[in-house]
């Protein structure tokens, strides 16, 4: 009896010639931008460009902006959308490219570029969510939010009353960190993160944008209440792994998750007050930003939700979850891979792709382990990962170096009967028999 070939997900591969390409214009951006720093305080100036400089040439290198076709036509289009109705931001050289990061964020990093995550459009419900997206970002660059806090944070630390009290805390003799410390408290830099007064400005010359254009204006109340909660992770971790990894000739063991205490395991997680899970999020203060925007909302307008293509929108929304979890891994993120394999998995049931990813990500934690590199693949449990993911990262803590391809062995058998014309599911199952013979 012969079997259908069973069909499953394939990651596009980047295009490293194009990745190439786009890194050579954005050299070439920069070395403009350089040109134009002020005389004063040049160097210092070119200290900080420096670091934004490798922050973005890291995107390229490590290959997460993502060079599919499709996905970058559909992109263009809605960035022009937006272009096309406002003045302000023709004949600016911006770039847009989704990011195969699984955060749920998007960011303007400077020279005219921005990155939209999959993790976050994978969220998003329409295309006016997406476009007013992409408009908070174009803001924060039509705005220069990040140039402005450079050049703040420079003139302030090379000012004559700062330079003074440096000169005062170095020739003290105690306590030099806790003063330098409190000195800097509030002018420190961070070239990819924007204040919250900046998210606040970005958010009403965003919505601006936003209302020039057919798209729905309320588009930017929904996807800021969405981003309030995108953060809440809602799988039981805990239940999931003995579901999963429960085969009757190899039963799932509660030592596998269980919390180690002391000195060399890891300890209970103290518990979070409100104000610190504010701080964790991903998108703080979304809702003193719903109630700045809602006064200037146009609610009458007739405006469309979908203007560009809602069948790419929905298209890329699904192939985006699976390249995420891809991408995780490529990146040398392990367990992050596999939580990610193990949630979407939720969402599609025997998945062929997500079952033998899982087994791949066991097999290569064996190997890893074996060769004394785990530790450069895998997060360790921590008060910022939330509770579902650290149950995750205990387990792999727990785990002996046997107890990786054999759990992979006995998860994939039980796939076999339906997934043996999958090429790639039998290379991991063989390659799991191969690891515990």
């Amino acid at each position: 009896m012969l079997h259908a070939q069973v069909k499953a997900f394939s990651p596009i591969p980047p295009n490293g010639q194009l990745l190439a390409t786009l890194e050579q214009q954005f050299e070439t951006a920069y070395q403009s931008t350089l040109a134009t720093l002020p005389p004063k305080y040049k160097k210092e100036f070119r200290v900080i460009y420096d670091q934004r400089r490798e922050n973005i040439k890291s995107k390229f290198d490590k290959k997460e902006i993502y060079t599919a076709t499709d996905a970058r036509e559909y992109l263009d289009q809605l960035l022009q959308e937006i272009v096309k109705t406002n003045p302000l931001l023709r004949n600016r050289k911006i770039q847009c490219f989704f990011s195969r990061s699984g955060v749920p964020n998007a960011s303007y990093i400077g020279e005219g570029i921005i990155l939209f995550n999959m993790g976050l459009f994978t969220q998003l419900e329409n295309e006016s969510q997406a476009a007013f997206v992409l408009c908070h970002e174009l803001a924060h660059y039509y705005l220069q939010h990040s140039e402005n806090s450079i050049a703040r944070y420079v003139n302030t630390m090379n000012g004559k009353d700062m330079q003074q009290e440096l000169r005062k805390i170095k020739a003290s003799e105690y306590g030099k960190r806790e003063q330098l410390d409190k000195l800097v408290q509030g002018i420190t830099f961070n070239s990819r993160r924007h204040s919250r007064d900046h998210e606040s400005q970005a958010d009403s010359m965003g919505l601006v944008f936003l209302q020039n254009t057919r798209f729905n204006p309320n588009g930017a109340l929904t996807v800021l209440a969405l981003l309030d909660t995108v953060d809440t992770d809602t799988m039981n971790t805990s239940a999931r792994l003995q579901q999963l990894f429960n085969a009757s000739a190899y039963p799932f063991r509660k030592k596998w998750i269980a919390k180690r205490e002391g000195l060399l395991g890891s300890s209970l997680q103290p518990e979070k007050d409100q104000q610190s899970i504010d701080s964790l999020k991903t998108h703080p203060d979304c809702r003193q930003r719903i109630k700045l925007l809602e006064r200037t909302v146009n609610a009458g307008t007739q405006t469309a939700w979908n203007l560009i293509n809602k069948a790419a929108f929905d298209s890329l929304q699904q192939a985006f979850k699976y390249e995420v979890v891809n991408y995780a891994f490529e990146n040398d993120r392990y367990t992050l891979s596999l939580y990610y394999a193990i949630s979407l998995l939720q969402e599609h049931p025997d998945d062929p792709f997500l079952v033998t990813h899982i087994g791949k990500v066991l097999n290569s934690c064996y190997e890893a382990q074996k060769a004394h590199v785990l530790g450069k693949h895998i997060d360790l449990p921590s008060p910022d990962f939330s509770d579902n993911y650290n149950v995750l990262l205990q387990m792999i803590q727990n785990l002996g170096l046997d107890e990786f391809p054999a759990i992979s062995f006995y998860y994939l058998k039980t796939y076999q009967p339906i997934l043996n014309t999958y090429t790639a599911f039998t290379r991991e199952l063989d390659r799991s028999r191969q690891f515990i013979q």
